[in-house]
């Protein structure tokens, strides 16, 4: 199954790197050096939330937020991450 969130990136006060968090998923945050590596690591922390939240919490996932209702502040951006997680039956 094919899970989309909105993500949004902030660069760094340094200006190296960006910051991910992500609206619909509480506590996923990822970083990076660059904006190709951050959204890489920020879809691979969004596969671990939606994974942990299908397995321990029964699949009750939240609905995504469209990029437009998302409020921005000078600088960051919105991407839509996108990831495949794979349902396998119980094996208990």
């Amino acid at each position: 199954m094919t899970f989309v969130y909105p993500a949004v990136f902030t660069p760094h006060e340094n200006g190296k790197g960006y910051h991910a968090v992500f609206p619909d998923l509480e506590c996923c945050e990822a970083d990076g050096p660059d904006l190709e590596d951050a959204v890489e690591n920020a879809r691979a922390a969004a596969l671990n939330w939606v994974t942990v939240e299908i397995d321990e919490f029964e699949g009750d996932l939240p609905f995504a937020t469209h990029v437009e209702d998302i409020p921005l502040k000078e600088g960051q951006i919105v991407k839509l991450i996108s990831m495949k997680v794979k349902l396998l039956p119980d094996s208990d």
